[in-house]
């Protein structure tokens, strides 16, 4: 089995600010691999950095074999992504939306239409779609997002957030979908989640990540023995603490750090 994911002293500095600290891991072919943490941890960096948006200051990265600093449209065709936020056009159908990302990665219309069809059977949309995405539920949108990461036949799938604000029948449906696209077609899934339950259920491994540096790495269960706690959400908060993380704050605080070390290049 292969690794597809390896991250070695990873670092990530705006400035004075260090957002990602010296962090390795590794992840291989086929599992299902919980990033865990607090807003403003360094999760969505660390993504950022593994899908080509951000290159780090230091430290190195592959996925699937493939450096995200010098390779970047290989690593880009490794990899489906769905995003926190809602990343589809309301104004299409949901097949036009499969197109469109089919299109944008080059594959010939008659195969993308063929695999569009195949994953919208794969996660229950086949029959809706033809109707614009502005009358789907959010549980249905998420679906469609993940079925879309999917259209160029990634090895590798992000999933930032994927069950946020959905119900838990939903929420159990996608996990399905996800499970089976890992165990009988050996797609690697990397995810971030605050739902703790949904880790300690899914994954196979965990980092759990805090003020940029892994605090600790395992089986839900060793993080659970570890810490000798009964859930995974008490580990988790015996790791990473009992206070209050704000999200905004965090954000605030570090665009206003990124913003003084840009005026510091200007002048």
């Amino acid at each position: 089995m292969s690794e597809m994911i390896v991250v070695r002293d990873l670092v990530k500095n705006y400035g004075d600010f260090c957002a990602v600290s010296h962090i390795s891991f590794t992840v291989q072919e086929g599992a299902i691999f919980g990033f865990l943490g607090p807003n403003g941890a360094g999760k969505t960096t660390t993504i950022k950095m593994l899908t080509t948006v951000l290159e780090p200051t230091s430290g190195t990265l592959r996925v699937n074999g493939h450096d995200p600093v010098h390779e970047q449209k290989k690593v880009r065709r490794s990899f489906g992504i769905v995003f926190q936020d809602p990343s589809l056009d309301d104004e299409l159908t949901a097949f036009e939306n499969m197109d469109l990302h089919g299109a944008l990665y080059g594959i010939p219309r008659g195969e993308r239409a063929r695999r569009a069809q195949a994953l919208l059977e794969l996660v229950g949309l086949a029959e809706r779609q033809k109707d614009f995405v502005k009358q789907y539920s959010g549980g249905m949108k998420r679906r469609l997002e993940v079925a879309r990461a999917l259209l160029h036949q990634p090895r590798i799938l992000f999933l930032d957030e994927p069950t946020i604000g959905l119900d838990p029948q939903t929420r159990n449906h996608i996990w399905g979908y996800i499970q089976t696209l890992s165990k009988e077609h050996g797609v690697t899934v990397f995810f971030t989640t605050h739902y703790m339950e949904e880790a300690d259920r899914v994954a196979g491994d965990v980092a759990v990540i805090d003020h940029g540096k892994i605090v600790a790495q395992g089986t839900p269960a060793v993080l659970k023995q570890q810490t000798n706690t009964p859930t995974l959400e008490d580990a988790f908060i015996a790791l990473t603490g009992h206070g209050i993380r704000d999200e905004e704050a965090t954000s605030a605080d570090r665009m206003r750090r990124m913003a003084a070390v840009w005026r510091g290049r200007r002048r």
